[in-house]
C-alpha cells in the first residue's frame, strides 16, 4: 500500500509546523473564536435590546416606527398559544385566558443566561415603564386576563387593537419579539356582537399589513391546502409570501397517513398551492397539558422533534427527501430560523431606524420650542393678540371658502344628509306638513354653501307641499257678515281675501322660522370644518400659530361665532316676518291685481254680481244647504281641497292655468336631466309641469280679458248656503296660493340669502374681532389664563419632555449599534 511521502520518516523531512499546530496555538485560536463569537453575541443582544426599548416607546407614545417584528396569526385552536410557550421555554397557562382572542400581546423574549427562572414584566398602560418582575405562571395569566377585561369594559367593545406588552427574560428563550394576534373565528361566541369575526379579521390585517413586519401564519396539519380557510386572507396581505413564514402545526397528527416516500414529499412541497420557492415549517409540540417543570417541558419539546424525524426516516417506506425538507421539520429548526431572520432584519433596518429617530427627535424638539413659546406668550399680551387675530382671520377665511363651495375636508366624513341634518339639529320635520319632504340631493352628504342651497330648496318643497287650510262655516260667516255690514260692493271679495291672509299668516310663518333655524344650524356646523381646514392648511397662513392649547380662547371664538349666527337668524326671522306681514296686509294689492282677478274668470264675475245684491247680510250660511253640504260643513269643495303647487294644471280648471307658476329645481346628480321637467313628483313636493311662466305672458292674458264685463257670466251664486261657502273657499284658496307664490318666489329667498350669506362673507371677522379683541387687556387675558388653559400646555410639555428623553436614549443606542455594522 502506497504511503504519503509528505508524512513518511524516510523522506528525511521534518513535519510541517502549520500542519500540526502546537497546543498553545490551538488555545489561542480557540480563544479568538470564542471572543469573536462572544462579541457577535453581544452585538446581537445589544441590537435586540435597542429595538425592544424602541418598541416599548412606540407602543407607549403611539409612534409609527418601522420596527422589524413578527406577527403571529391563525385560526383559534391552530396551536399559536402552544408555539409561543415553546418559544418562551415555559408555560404560563395562556390557553386558559385566551390571550389571543381579545387583545394583541407583544412578547419581547430576551435571552439572559443569568435568568435561571423566567422573569416576566408587563409594560404599564399608556407608559413606557415596566412593572415589577413576575415569576408565578398563574399570576402572569391572571394579569393578562384582568388587563384585557378592564380595557374592553372601558371602551365598550369585544376586541381591541391596543396591545399588551410583556417582556420575558430567561436563559432558555431566544432573542425574539412576536406579536400574538386574536385568532380567526367563523362565528361569534354567545353573548358577543355578531360583528366580532369581521372585527378580528380587520384588526389582524391592519397589524400584519405594514411591510416591515414578518408574518408567522399557523395552520393545522389536518387541513388540506385546498381547504385552507385563511390562506386567501394571507394572500390579500402578502400576495407573494415574501414576508410570510407558514407553519404547519400538530404535524404528528398527519404522520400516520404517510406510508410511502412520494406521499411525504408531495405533502411537504405544497408547490401546487404555495409555489416552488415557499417552504413551510412542520412542527409538533407536546400534547401533555399536565403540571410539569420547565425543564421537563423543554425536554418533551426536543423529544417530539426526535420522534417525528425517526418516524419519517423509519416509518415511511423510502423515508423522505431529507436534504430538501429536513431544515423545515421540527420546532428547533423553526426557532433558529425565526431568530436569525429577525436579527437579519434588525441589522438591515438599523440605518433607516437611526435616520428616522433623528427626525423624530428633531420634531419633538420643535414641538417643545413651540410650547415654550406658548407658555412665554401667556404673559405677553401683544403677542397673544397678534396670534389670536391671525387665527380668527384664518377661521373666517375658511368659513367663506366653505360657503363659496369646497370639497375639503372630505364631505363623505364631514357632510350630512338631509335626514342627518334634521336629526342633529333637533328641528325635525316641517310644521304643518303631513307628507315626507325629500328634495333633490337629500341622500348626499353636503356642507357649506351646498347644504345651504339644499335647505332653501327643501323649504320651497315643504311650502308647496302644504295642503290648503280648511275654513269652517263660522269663520266664513264671521268675516263675510262683518264686511257686508260695512257697506260697499266688494263684501265677499274682501271676505275671501281676509280668510287667505289669516291662513297665510298662520301657516307660512312657522315654515319661514323653521327655514331660518335649519339654515342657522348649517352655518354653525361649519365652525368645526373651518377648524379642521385651519389645522391642515399651510399655504396662505404659514405663520399662524397653533392655538389648540388655548382652550379658553377657542371656546370664546366658538361662542362668538355661534352668537353671530343666532343674531343673523333672529334678524332674518324679523325680515321674513315683515315680508309676510306686507304680503298679508289689507293694504296689499296682491289679491286685487288685474292679472290675477282676470284669471279667475267666471268665479270673479259671480263674486261681483253677488257683491251687488242688496241685503247680503241676511244671507244664511248655517244649515240651509242639503244634507251633503251639512256633512261637509268644514271641508272645502273637492276641486280645491288639495292646494298643492299652482303648477298642477292637470288637477285644476283650465281657466286657472295662467295664474299658476312652477318652481325650478336645483341640479341634482340623483336625477337625470329629463326628470326636471314635465313629470309630477310622487311625494307631492313640487310639480315640474313645464317651463316657468313669465310676467309678460300673464300681462298679455290679462289684457285679452280686461275688456270683459265683470257682471257677465253666471246669473248668481245660487240660493243655497253651500254655493256661497264653496265659492268663498275657492277664491280664498286662490288668494292664498298667490300670496304663497309671491313670498316663496320673490321675497323670502332673497331675504334669506342676503340675511345669512352676505354678512358671513363681509362682516364675520369684524363682528368676531369686535367682540373678542375690542376689550381691555385684563378681559382679553381671561381667555388665556382661565383654569385649565395653561395647565393643558404644561401637561403637553411634560409629556413631550418624557418622550424626548426616551427617543434620545434610543437614538444614542442606535448610534452605537451603527458603528459596529
Amino acid at each position: 500500500m502506497a504511503t504519503n511521502p509528505l508524512s513518511s520518516p524516510a523522506a528525511g523531512r521534518t513535519p510541517n509546523p502549520k500542519a500540526t499546530p502546537s497546543p498553545s496555538t490551538r488555545r489561542s485560536a480557540a480563544d479568538a473564536a470564542s471572543a469573536a463569537a462572544a462579541a457577535a453575541a453581544s452585538d446581537t443582544k445589544a441590537r435586540f435590546e435597542a429595538y425592544n426599548r424602541l418598541q416599548a416607546a412606540a407602543v407607549a407614545f403611539g409612534e409609527k416606527l418601522p420596527i422589524p417584528e413578527i406577527v403571529a396569526i391563525g385560526g383559534q385552536s391552530d396551536g399559536k398559544s402552544s408555539l409561543l410557550e415553546a418559544l418562551l421555554g415555559f408555560r404560563f397557562n395562556v390557553r386558559e385566558v385566551e390571550m389571543g382572542t381579545r387583545r394583541p400581546l407583544v412578547l419581547q423574549m430576551v435571552h439572559d443566561p443569568t435568568a435561571l427562572d423566567p422573569r416576566c414584566r408587563f409594560q404599564e398602560e399608556d407608559s413606557e415603564e415596566y412593572g415589577n418582575p413576575m415569576v408565578l405562571a398563574s399570576a402572569i395569566a391572571d394579569l393578562i386576563k384582568q388587563r384585557t377585561e378592564s380595557h374592553l369594559r372601558k371602551i365598550q367593545a369585544a376586541v381591541s387593537s391596543k396591545p399588551i406588552v410583556m417582556r420575558a427574560e430567561y436563559a432558555h428563550c431566544p432573542n425574539l419579539t412576536i406579536i400574538d394576534t386574536p385568532g380567526f373565528v367563523l362565528k361569534a361566541k354567545k353573548g358577543e356582537p355578531e360583528t366580532t369575526p369581521d372585527e378580528i379579521l380587520s384588526m389582524v390585517k391592519s397589524l400584519a399589513s405594514p411591510p416591515h413586519r414578518l408574518i408567522l401564519f399557523l395552520q393545522q396539519s389536518s387541513v388540506e391546502w385546498c381547504s385552507s380557510l385563511w390562506l386567501d386572507s394571507i394572500r390579500e396581505i402578502d400576495p407573494t409570501f415574501r414576508r410570510t413564514m407558514i407553519v404547519i402545526s400538530k404535524f404528528d397528527n398527519r404522520l400516520k397517513e404517510f406510508t410511502e416516500r412520494w406521499e411525504v414529499d408531495s405533502y411537504l412541497s405544497a408547490s401546487g398551492y404555495l409555489g416552488d420557492n415557499i417552504h413551510p415549517f412542520f412542527v409538533a409540540l407536546p400534547k401533555d397539558r399536565g403540571t410539569i417543570s420547565n425543564e421537563e417541558f423543554r425536554r418533551q419539546i426536543c423529544q417530539v422533534d426526535i420522534d417525528v424525524l425517526r418516524h419519517l426516516r423509519d416509518g415511511v417506506k423510502g423515508g423522505f427527501n431529507e436534504d430538501k425538507y429536513g431544515p423545515y421539520i421540527g420546532f428547533s429548526c423553526l426557532r433558529k430560523y425565526l431568530e436569525s431572520e429577525l436579527q437579519k432584519r434588525y441589522k438591515e433596518a438599523a440605518p433607516a431606524t437611526l435616520a428616522l429617530l433623528e427626525q423624530r427627535c428633531s420634531d419633538v424638539s420643535m414641538d417643545l420650542s413651540r410650547l415654550d413659546s406658548k407658555l412665554l406668550a401667556t404673559s405677553d399680551v401683544s403677542q397673544l393678540r397678534r396670534s389670536a387675530m391671525l387665527h380668527a382671520a384664518s377661521i373666517c377665511t375658511h368659513l367663506r371658502a366653505l360657503l363659496d363651495g369646497a370639497a375639503d375636508p372630505a364631505p363623505e366624513i364631514w357632510g350630512k344628509t338631509t335626514e342627518e341634518e334634521q336629526m342633529h339639529s333637533g328641528i325635525g320635520s316641517w310644521p304643518g306638513i303631513s307628507v315626507h319632504v325629500k328634495p333633490p340631493n337629500s341622500s348626499l352628504k353636503l356642507y357649506g354653501g351646498a347644504a345651504f342651497e339644499r335647505v332653501m330648496h327643501e323649504f320651497r318643497c315643504a311650502t308647496y307641499s302644504m295642503e290648503c287650510p280648511q275654513v269652517s262655516r263660522e269663520k266664513v260667516a264671521n268675516i263675510l257678515l262683518a264686511h257686508a255690514g260695512r257697506g260697499g260692493s266688494s263684501g265677499m271679495t274682501e271676505a275671501a281675501a281676509e280668510i287667505a291672509r289669516a291662513a297665510a299668516r298662520s301657516w307660512l310663518a312657522p315654515l319661514t322660522e323653521t327655514a331660518c333655524d335649519r339654515l342657522a344650524f348649517v352655518l354653525q356646523s361649519l365652525f368645526d370644518l373651518a377648524m379642521e381646514r385651519s389645522r391642515n392648511d399651510d399655504s396662505r397662513y404659514q405663520n399662524v400659530e397653533n392655538m389648540d392649547g388655548y382652550v379658553g380662547f377657542l371656546a370664546a371664538l366658538r361662542c362668538s361665532y355661534y352668537k353671530f349666527v343666532r343674531d343673523l337668524s333672529k334678524q332674518c326671522k324679523q325680515i321674513v316676518r315683515h315680508h309676510l306681514d306686507s304680503v298679508t296686509s289689507p293694504y296689499s294689492h296682491i289679491c286685487y291685481e288685474s292679472d290675477f282677478l282676470s284669471g279667475i274668470g267666471s268665479v270673479a264675475n259671480s263674486f261681483h254680481r253677488f257683491n251687488h245684491i242688496t241685503g247680503v247680510a241676511s244671507f244664511d250660511l248655517s244649515d240651509s244647504g242639503s244634507a251633503m253640504e251639512e256633512a261637509q260643513e268644514n271641508v272645502p269643495p273637492k276641486d280645491h281641497q288639495q292646494m298643492t303647487p299652482p303648477a298642477k294644471a292637470n288637477e285644476s280648471r283650465d281657466i286657472l292655468k295662467e295664474s299658476q307658476l312652477t318652481v325650478p329645481e336645483t341640479p341634482s346628480p340623483d336625477l337625470p336631466a329629463d326628470m326636471h321637467a314635465g313629470k309630477k313628483k310622487d311625494n307631492g313636493n313640487i310639480n315640474d309641469g313645464g317651463p316657468r311662466k313669465r310676467h309678460a305672458r300673464m300681462a298679455a292674458y290679462t289684457n285679452r280679458n280686461h275688456h270683459n264685463n265683470v257682471t257677465a257670466g253666471a246669473d248668481d251664486l245660487g240660493s243655497k248656503s253651500g254655493s256661497s261657502y264653496s265659492s268663498i273657499c275657492s277664491i280664498s284658496a286662490q288668494y292664498f296660493a298667490k300670496m304663497r307664490e309671491v313670498l316663496i318666489e320673490r321675497n323670502v329667498p332673497s331675504a334669506l340669502n342676503s340675511g345669512f350669506l352676505t354678512p358671513c362673507r363681509e362682516r364675520l371677522f369684524l363682528a368676531l374681532g369686535f367682540e373678542l379683541f375690542a376689550v381691555n387687556d385684563d378681559k382679553f387675558m381671561d381667555m388665556f389664563v382661565a383654569p385649565g388653559a395653561v395647565d393643558a400646555i404644561q401637561n403637553e410639555r411634560q409629556s413631550l419632555l418624557k418622550r424626548q428623553k426616551i427617543l434620545l436614549s434610543c437614538l444614542s443606542e442606535f448610534k452605537n449599534i451603527s458603528r459596529t455594522l
